[in-house]
Order: structure tokens, then C-alpha cells, then sequence
């Protein structure tokens, strides 16, 4: 609840000032955040999909939409129609909830973890970052995992270029590397 607290009441006014907006409908703002698994050649084993499929309820608290393949692809021995992958969309106030616990909990505990690089950010503003495995989520609990899976975390936004999707995502606290530029100076 703060994390959309915090965007009404500073974040809009800060974007509203530094891109010269007349009006608050024009500022950036998250629109949906997408959570993908990919099965793999895991895809045949129910066991395993069954489990993806339980992790990603547990992180989102949504049940996730299973995807199909829409074409036949022999080198890869995936047939049309053929259970390839899973996906939750949290729209609203489950966005924010998720993206706050995704900044203060789940950055935190990847191990290594110095920063995501600004080249996540793509030319239209969206953020996507992938994990390697999905032991970082809190809500998983490490002695329930049997198969490590990972996930990748896709938060689409209004915005119109890249220089407005980093700044909103600076301002809603994301943990961005310091560039090489920076210490030069």
C-alpha cells in the first residue's frame, strides 16, 4: 500500500516537474507487471509443472495462466498446442504490492546481488529482469523447492522512451548500478 501511496503523493509530482507536464495523466506509470516460467524439456513432466505452477501462486497470490505453443517446431520437439510455459499479470493494487516486496525483500536476498544494470530498462521504458532461481522469493520456502526454476519479472509501463521509464523506476526505488561514467568524474 505505501509503494502507491508514494507514487501519488511524490513520485507524479517529481515526474510532473522534471518532464513538464501539464497534467497527470500524461506522467509515467506502471501498467501490469508479468511473471513467465518456461518448462522447457521439463514441459512433459507434471510433476514439475505442477510445482511451477504452486511457486508462482505462492509469490503473486494469482493463480497463473498456462501457455500453449502456437506453432510446431521439430528442432526443438515442441508440437502445436503442447504445455510450454506459465504466466501470472497483476494489474492494480497487487502490482504494487508485488513490486514493493520485489525491492525491499526479493533483490536483497539474490546472492551476489550489487544492482541491476540500466540495460534492463528497454527503449519504451519497460523493465524486465530474470532470476536464475526462484529460492530468492520470500514466500518459498527453501525445504519445499524440489526443482529449481527460474522466472523472469516483466513490469510494462505508460511511458514513451527510455530516459522516463528509468526515471520512474529510479524514483520508485528500484536498486540501479552505479555506470562506470559516474566515477570517472
Amino acid at each position: 500500500m505505501r509503494l502507491r501511496q508514494l507514487y501519488k503523493k511524490k513520485i507524479l509530482s517529481e515526474l510532473k516537474k522534471k518532464f513538464g507536464y501539464k497534467n497527470s495523466f500524461q506522467a509515467s506509470q506502471m501498467e501490469k507487471v508479468t511473471l513467465n516460467v518456461g518448462f522447457g524439456r521439463n514441459s512433459k513432466d507434471n510433476e514439475f509443472v505442477d510445482e511451477v505452477l504452486n511457486n508462482l501462486t505462492k509469490i503473486t497470490g494469482q493463480k497463473p495462466v498456462v501457455t500453449k505453443a502456437k506453432k510446431s517446431v521439430s528442432s526443438f520437439k515442441v508440437r502445436e498446442g503442447m504445455v510450454i510455459g506459465a504466466k501470472v499479470t497483476l494489474r492494480g493494487q497487487r502490482m504494487y504490492d508485488f513490486v514493493e516486496k520485489l525491492i525491499n525483500i526479493t533483490f536483497p536476498r539474490v546472492r551476489g546481488f550489487r544492482g541491476i544494470s540500466e540495460n534492463v530498462v528497454d527503449d519504451q521504458g519497460n523493465l524486465s529482469v530474470g532470476f536464475q532461481e526462484s529460492t530468492s522469493f520470500a514466500e518459498l520456502e527453501d525445504q519445499d523447492i524440489k526443482n529449481l526454476h527460474g522466472l523472469e519479472v516483466c513490469i510494462t509501463t505508460t511511458t514513451k522512451n527510455r530516459e522516463e521509464g528509468l526515471e520512474l523506476f529510479r524514483l520508485l526505488g528500484f536498486p540501479f548500478k552505479e555506470s562506470m561514467s559516474d566515477y570517472r568524474s
